[in-house]
């Protein structure tokens, strides 16, 4: 074992998860500071500049897909979908965030493209008829106490020749952070969650272990984007040079899908697809 490896070992373990998140105790709290902010604005950004590619992959130009959005919380993404004419059926754990959710989607009109499931997304075959044509799945499994088996179980209701987006928190940029803040120790330490941050996931996901479930599931990986490969890490230094948010958008959207920028992302945005039977 390299000197690398062994280091990596001593960092990853974290905090073992027991039980799965729900956020109906700070539901209101995710509209102002997951999506409305800069970081944010980035996410939606770089994430939607991907789902046009993946439409147009699976001929979401020429036809309605049936879109499911699991674990999607308030909807933000499928949303945008949903203007461009597709079914979409959201699910969530949380029935403060459906609530929520459902009242945005009724002010912009959008609720006969919508069908709402309350339930645990490791659950949905008890609810889904047939396969759909797109899974979201953005920001769930670091809040899962165990993400392998809820992603697998969620790909199979993918129908053949469709396709999946999978977003997930980065264990490897969760390090760059720490340690750019000076939190070597913490990292040492293997990086034990503090419970003092609410929104912050308890852990972050290895890229190259998520590769490997989807590809388990025979799925095809068809492409990858680092989510704030650069806006979390400015600004630690004493003399930081001028820019706007403008250049700083353009900047990550440039690199982000480019090697070793792209693992460097607090998320990485990752799409598979599942080959025509």
């Amino acid at each position: 074992m390299t000197q690398y490896e062994t280091l990596l070992n001593n960092i990853i373990p974290q905090i073992k998860v027991t039980q799965d998140r729900n956020f109906d105790d700070i539901a209101h709290k995710f509209a102002e500071n997951i999506y409305g902010s800069d970081k944010g604005n980035i996410r939606q950004t770089i994430v939607w500049e991907d789902l046009q590619q993946i439409i147009t992959q699976i001929g979401g130009d020429s036809k309605p897909l049936t879109v499911l959005d699991a674990g999607g919380g308030l909807a933000q993404m499928s949303q945008k979908l949903a203007q461009q004419g597709h079914k979409i059926i959201l699910c969530d754990v949380s029935n403060e965030m459906l609530s929520l959710a459902k009242q945005d989607i009724a002010q912009k009109g959008l609720l006969e493209q919508y069908q709402f499931i309350h339930a645990p997304v490791q659950e949905l075959d008890k609810h889904l008829e047939q396969p759909v044509d797109l899974i979201l799945f953005h920001a769930v499994m670091e809040w899962l106490a165990d993400p392998k088996q809820a992603l697998q179980k969620l790909m199979r209701h993918v129908a053949p020749g469709g396709m999946a987006s999978i977003m997930f928190y980065n264990h490897h940029g969760l390090v760059m952070k720490n340690v750019i803040c000076g939190n070597i120790p913490h990292v040492l330490q293997g990086m034990p969650h503090r419970k003092r941050f609410k929104l912050q996931p308890q852990k972050g996901l290895l890229p190259e272990e998520v590769y490997q479930w989807l590809q388990q599931c025979d799925l095809r990986i068809c492409g990858k984007s680092g989510i704030r490969s650069f806006h979390d890490y400015i600004g630690f230094t004493q003399y930081v040079g001028d820019y706007s948010q403008e250049d700083l958008m353009q900047l990550e959207q440039q690199l982000c899908r480019t090697e070793p920028y792209l693992s460097l992302g607090r998320y990485i945005h990752v799409w598979v697809q599942k080959e025509q039977q």
